[in-house]
């Protein structure tokens, strides 16, 4: 499974980069604090809601601490997905978060 750091997700999005982020939390830990921009699965959804997602793109998942984001990387590239963890999770992110999805 790809890995990529919360740092090198936070340069690429402040150099201006389109990045395609997967949060896999639950709703009220999205509520709390998210990566502006992101595309909110619940990991218990994801099977169920694979439809939405574009083969062609590449995606980052992202959870809590990298648990069920590396979860729902290795099942994305299980099925023909190019699917990235960011490990550590929002537990290391540094950058800017909003409230209230």
């Amino acid at each position: 499974m790809k890995e990529i750091t919360a740092r090198e997700v936070q340069e690429r999005l402040e150099a201006g980069k389109l990045l395609n982020l997967i949060d896999v939390r639950e709703q009220e830990e999205v509520a709390e604090a998210h990566i502006e921009g992101i595309i909110h699965i619940p990991l218990s959804e994801l099977q169920d809601r694979i439809g939405v997602l574009d083969k062609n793109k590449e995606y980052i998942l992202v959870c809590r601490s990298s648990a069920r984001s590396g979860n729902a990387a290795s099942y994305l590239e299980s099925i023909g997905f190019q699917a990235t963890n960011m490990v550590g999770g929002m537990l290391v992110w540094k950058g800017k978060t909003v409230k209230n999805f």
